[in-house]
């Protein structure tokens, strides 16, 4: 509701509240209000509505709906409603308490904006002679804008953000004060029209170009389920790793099987390259095709060269493999995957 003034002289100015003391309850209810954002503190539920109760019942007794004051002798009637729908809106809101302090804090803003304003009538005061001017200046303060907006207990941040980029476009195409009066309605209602358009498209064609790529970015976090893979014709199962291959290896050399020891060895060294995205495991592929794969990567190569060969020595050579060489394959190996 307007936040109105009514200008009327009354036989019973004397019984009217002053200015300062209007302005004196204004500042109070402002306490009250700043008092209440405290009660969302406390933890109990009971405890927070005894006291919106208390607080509500103090704020419509300090500043009634509809009250009179006087202004240089003269009775101004003050229309207060406002704030009491505000607060009744307050009462029936289902919001979270994160939403009920927004809205305590708009109601607060308004009070502080009202209390700046009627600050300013009394420290512009000129004397008896201004009557008429001061009671119009007060009336006219009281009337602006910020007094008139409704507040609103179910406005999300998207309503709001929305509302702030209509009002930013309204002011965009706003004609200017100094436009001739003779300029044609039609043309400045196209123009704005076509404006209107250009930025829809630039939004549309923002979301054309960008959209796809945030969602497949978004889509790609998604781990996809990993295949069964054969690497130099063994087939690696789903959630079998390079940790599982090494221990099978050091499990075959403990029983003897160097031979075998280490060419799971070396098909693990394959399958951790692959999982680090080194090297690209593929069934056709051979150990020379993955050792050239590294060949730009200096020392990974020299290593894996050493390993390589090991692995064909022993494995295609069919020479038989001692401790030693067992020995000395895992210590390449380790030293392999600390530089890949």
């Amino acid at each position: 509701m307007l936040l109105s003034f009514v200008c009327c002289a009354r036989a019973t100015a004397a019984t009217a509240a002053t200015l300062t003391d209007y302005r004196h309850r204004v500042s109070e209810a402002i306490a009250v209000v700043g008092q209440l954002h405290g009660a969302y503190d406390d933890e109990d539920p009971s405890q927070q509505q005894r006291s919106v109760v208390t607080s509500f019942a103090r704020i419509r007794e300090v500043l009634p709906a509809r009250e009179t004051i006087s202004v240089n002798s003269q009775s101004i009637i003050v229309d207060n409603s406002w704030l009491h729908e505000a607060l009744k809106n307050y009462e029936k809101t289902g919001s979270t308490a994160a939403q009920r302090v927004e809205f305590l804090a708009r109601i607060e803003e308004r009070l502080r904006a009202l209390d700046e304003h009627l600050e300013e009538v009394m420290n512009g005061k000129r004397g008896a002679s201004d009557k008429e001017t001061d009671k119009g200046k007060l009336a006219e303060i009281l009337r602006r804008a910020e007094y008139n907006k409704p507040v609103d207990a179910e406005g999300s941040a998207l309503t709001r953000l929305w509302n702030r980029f209509m009002n930013w476009l309204s002011r965009l195409f706003r004609a200017p004060k100094s436009t001739p009066r003779a300029s044609s309605p039609f043309i400045s209602g196209l123009a704005q029209i076509v404006i209107v358009a250009v930025c829809l498209a630039g939004i549309v064609f923002l979301i054309w170009k960008l959209g796809p790529r945030y969602f497949k970015g978004r889509r790609g976090k998604k781990k996809q389920k990993r295949e069964a893979r054969i690497v130099l014709g063994e087939r690696l199962e789903p959630d079998q790793t390079s940790a599982d291959l090494l221990a099978q290896a050091e499990l075959l050399a403990r029983n003897g099987d160097l031979r075998a020891a280490i060419r799971k060895a070396y098909i693990a060294l394959l399958c951790e390259l692959g999982d680090r995205k080194i090297v690209s495991l593929a069934q056709h592929k051979t150990n020379r095709d993955y050792l050239n794969s590294v060949r730009e990567r200096t020392r990974l190569y020299n290593f894996m060269r050493q390993l390589t060969s090991s692995f064909e020595l022993h494995w295609y050579g069919f020479q038989p493999a001692a401790e030693s060489d067992w020995n000395e394959f895992r210590s390449v190996y380790q030293q392999a995957l600390k530089i890949g």
